[in-house]
């Protein structure tokens, strides 16, 4: 121990000095430096005790009256304390310099195990559910905690390595959800939220971590870092892959649609020679109406999947004229009144004419889009009602059709491209772009097409497209 060595040696200095018969201030010298020496590498308390056993040494044996504590001469006890003063002022400066130089030796321990977790923490590649448990490995390997856990509020897991008191995985569950930091001295815990990019990813829980209130924050750092990395290589991966998958699909779309174009002209040619042929009996004529009706109906399909293909490809570019609302609607509504016989296509106009800022063609699509899908998903003879109505600044066309319903889940997403709801799926085909286009059309033109649950009131499904009147649409043309 320091002071058994401090005394022992101030002992052997009081031996040798007093038998050398040393004065008071030789004496003192040597005792100064017994002190500084012991104090190299002891506490402040036990180097300050030696101090003052050598100041008692030094009264006691070379100030007189010798052998006594009792000082004669009152500039020697000036002196003894001078002299008590000047050890313990060097004592505790020892004592300083040699905490300062050891934290700062901690601190550049802390500094380069962090700088290593770090390293391999980039060098390791993101996984999946196994991600947490090897983040804890690398803390673990480099700075020898006995266990720690990790809480992943993406997948609701508590993942842990090391032999764990059974109360770490709790308290690191308890951490994420309070959403606080806290440190358990009594069982050496220390938990760390993990937050990253403006969230809160889950908490880290150390047991047995040195220095945990300065080391569990950077680690907690660290860990929601990798966490946050994993995360959005993973939403990058998957982002990557859905437009590879769309891009695809727009593909294999406009390939089937080229490819039907000829055998259906084909269908056609042939059916109108079988008629100029010669006379045909009533069966057979009756048979080619069906041939040519279905041929030209599917020939309109395979137009207007090109068409809706082309118009996701590319940017949309409307040719703006001034056009009359039921000019643009009033065909569509005739055309499809022929195409499903077994519906009630009821065309409501409104009262004012107003001119609208449009693409004629591309507004028809949009239109067209609405009503057959109003039709397919409809069961038969039920209605389905176009209404055009206008306000100050705007034309809007609902297109309402009763027997079906969009789910608050499908609501969400309808106008997704390529997204098609489970009902929908059922009810009948599809390649999910027709209201993803048609909402891209209403956008080109300064406008809107989302669902109106007010015009459907709890029954059937309305669609409401908004566009700017005349008035309005010549400052979107300037704009552009």
């Amino acid at each position: 121990m320091p002071v058994l060595r401090g005394s022992a040696l101030l002992a052997l200095v009081t031996l040798v000095s007093y038998k050398l018969h040393f004065n008071a201030a030789g004496a003192g010298f040597l005792y100064l430096t017994v002190v500084t020496l012991n104090c190299l590498d002891s506490s402040f308390p036990a180097a300050a005790l030696v101090s003052l056993l050598a100041v008692l040494c030094l009264d006691l044996f070379f100030v007189e009256p010798l052998l006594t504590w009792t000082i004669a001469d009152p500039i020697d006890g000036v002196a003894l304390v001078s002299f008590l003063t000047t050890s313990v002022f060097i004592t505790r400066l020892s004592s300083r310099a040699r905490e300062q130089a050891k934290t700062a030796i901690q601190g550049r321990q802390n500094t380069e195990r962090l700088y290593e977790a770090a390293h391999r923490l980039v060098a390791l590649r993101p996984a999946g559910a196994e991600l947490p448990v090897m983040i804890l490995e690398i803390f673990r390997d480099v700075f020898k905690f006995r266990a720690g856990s990790i809480f992943d509020a993406g997948t609701a897991e508590v993942h842990g390595v090391g032999t764990a008191d059974p109360r770490l995985s709790a308290r690191t569950r308890d951490a994420y959800i309070v959403g606080g930091d806290a440190d358990e001295p009594e069982g050496n815990f220390a938990f760390r939220c993990l937050r990253a990019s403006g969230s809160n990813l889950g908490a880290v829980g150390f047991e047995g971590l040195d220095d945990s209130r300065l080391m569990a924050g950077p680690l907690a750092a660290l860990a929601a870092a990798s966490l946050d990395r994993a995360l959005a290589t993973r939403k990058a991966s998957q982002a990557a892959a859905e437009a590879q998958a769309e891009t695809l699909r727009s593909a294999i779309l406009d390939a089937l649609a080229h490819e039907f174009k000829t055998p259906l002209a084909t269908i056609l040619t042939a059916a109108g020679g079988l008629r100029e042929a010669g006379p045909l009996r009533a069966e057979q004529s009756e048979l080619t109406d069906i041939v040519e009706t279905e041929a030209e109906r599917l020939s309109h399909l395979s137009n207007r999947l090109l068409t809706l293909a082309r118009l996701d490809r590319d940017e949309l570019k409307p040719r703006f004229e001034a056009a009359d609302g039921v000019a643009i609607v009033a065909p569509v509504v005739d055309r499809y009144s022929l195409q499903y016989p077994a519906h009630e296509l009821v065309f409501e106009r409104a009262e004012n004419s107003d001119e609208v800022m449009a693409d004629t063609e591309l507004l028809q699509l949009a239109v067209s889009q609405l009503i057959d899908n109003a039709c397919r998903y409809s069961p038969p003879n039920a209605p389905v009602r176009v209404v055009l109505q206008a306000d100050a600044t705007s034309v809007g066309i609902v297109v309402w059709n009763s027997g079906s319903s969009i789910s608050a889940a499908d609501g969400a997403r309808i106008f997704d491209r390529f997204y098609r709801g489970r009902d929908a799926q059922r009810v009948a085909s599809g390649t999910g772009l027709g209201l993803y286009v048609a909402r891209k059309i209403a956008l080109a033109h300064g406008g809107t097409l989302e669902l109106d649950h007010r015009f459907a009131g709890g029954d059937g499904v309305a669609f409401r497209l908004t566009i700017p009147m005349a008035s309005q649409g010549f400052d979107l043309v300037a704009r552009a």
